[in-house]
């Protein structure tokens, strides 16, 4: 094995990690107790924050940065003197969801042009199987020079952080990991294994490691759909999904999936790369492409089953007037990215409802600036209908007298996670 490892642990060598968001900047603080770290980031107000003790995600808390051995910087010539390197951009897809692989082939851009003999470069981005080496290493030989194998190596181990979970973090979850040969792979592993807990999984090749990751969101967003498909479907029954999934959930084999929005940037975007790829070998992924649709469908379901009930209580749309609760993606962070909340707010407006929509998480103007409206500082109702969109923990003790004082006296309260299910008696309710 190469002698990378023993001078990284005697910091002799530098480790750098490219791309701080919110999986960049947990990892690099990690290796940065223990090894000599450099963080690289392009945007330089985000850098200056971190500079700072602050976290730009708002995952971290100010004590994370104390005892960390880490230069924060946007300047590439910082990178000269690195010899391993972990890659941690995002992953978007296009408004055709076809995969976006600039920010992946940007950073891999940067790292090529400070590439030397005997470096490794590891890849934790999202990617369909075959990107790291079809799509990333060629452009690393291309502008470094150097020859893959010989010269350089290469391996992709996937991230698995998950966004406010203060429960499942980098260091307690098996953290998979491969390379381009028996050597990387190893060094690889060895690399990690000092800041998971966890300890590792070593994949056979950096394609199955690949897979691996793409699969673990594609079948939690296939499940989901088939969950919300369903709640659908007991909707017209008149009987609450929640109720048969507690019922059936009583057997110890059930999976216990619930409906919702999909949004985000993991599982709402990560089958489309395998859906991209799949198709470039030519064959049609049927029930991962459905399970997609019924999905991204969900927010214009909601806004529409929330109109009809305006309607039913002799309401005009066009003087109604909606309170939405939650812009983020998912509960207790501040990422709006790919928020499904907003296709609700879409759908709404384009029956001339009034909507006013809250959060005690998501930026105002980034909400402006990525959707078109703005965020209310606070609830001024009485409101036609309101929908608890994201189920933040500052909403668990909002009750039904607090629903009763922002609603109109046939106001109807729409709860998509079941959250105030048998806690409304006095209320219209109605949830997935």
């Amino acid at each position: 094995m190469s002698g990378l490892y023993d001078r990284l642990k005697k910091k002799e060598a530098k480790l750098a990690v490219i791309g701080l968001g919110y999986v960049g900047l947990p990892i690099a603080l990690a290796f940065a107790r223990k090894l000599k770290v450099v963080g690289f980031d392009i945007n330089r107000k985000r850098v200056d924050m971190m500079r700072r003790g602050e976290d730009p995600s708002e995952e971290l808390a100010p004590e994370a940065f104390h005892g960390a051995d880490i230069l924060f910087t946007a300047d590439i010539n910082d990178l000269k003197d690195v010899e391993f390197f972990i890659v941690a951009v995002p992953t978007p897809i296009d408004q055709q969801n076809i995969p976006d692989l600039a920010p992946l082939l940007g950073a891999t851009r940067t790292v090529a042009q400070v590439l030397k003999k005997g470096d490794h470069v590891v890849y934790e981005s999202t990617v369909y199987p075959g990107c790291t080496e079809e799509d990333c290493v060629p452009l690393l030989e291309q502008i470094s020079g150097l020859k893959f194998v010989r010269d350089f190596k290469v391996g992709y181990s996937p991230e698995r952080i998950n966004p406010g979970d203060k429960n499942h973090t980098l260091e307690n979850i098996t953290k998979v990991t491969s390379g381009c040969d028996a050597e990387s792979a190893e060094t690889v592993a060895r690399v990690y294994e000092l800041v998971v807990k966890a300890g590792v999984h070593r994949a056979p090749s950096i394609k199955v490691a690949e897979a691996a990751k793409i699969i673990e969101n594609t079948q939690r967003d296939v499940n989901i759909a088939l969950t919300n498909e369903l709640s659908i479907i007991f909707n017209r029954m008149g009987i609450n999904t929640y109720d048969v999934l507690e019922a059936a959930g009583t057997k110890w084999n059930f999976l216990k999936f619930k409906p919702g929005l999909v949004g985000g940037h993991c599982i709402g975007v990560d089958p489309y790369y395998l859906v991209y790829k799949a198709k470039q070998l030519g064959y049609h992924a049927q029930i991962i492409d459905s399970g997609r649709f019924v999905n991204d469908s969900m927010g214009g379901y909601v806004a529409k089953q929330t109109v009809k009930k305006i309607i039913a209580e002799g309401v005009n749309p066009a003087d109604a007037r909606v309170l939405v609760m939650g812009a983020t993606f998912k509960e207790d962070v501040t990422d709006i990215r790919n928020s499904k909340v907003a296709d609700v707010v879409k759908e709404l407006k384009s029956f001339s409802v009034h909507v006013d929509v809250t959060d005690p998480h998501a930026d105002s103007g980034q909400v402006k600036h990525e959707y078109g409206y703005e965020l209310v500082q606070a609830a001024d109702g009485p409101y036609d209908a309101v929908i608890v969109a994201v189920n933040h923990a500052a909403y668990a003790d909002h009750d039904e007298s607090w629903f009763k004082q922002h609603l109109k006296p046939k106001g109807i309260l729409v709860d998509l996670k079941g959250t105030y299910r048998n806690q409304v008696n006095g209320l219209s309710y109605w949830s997935l």
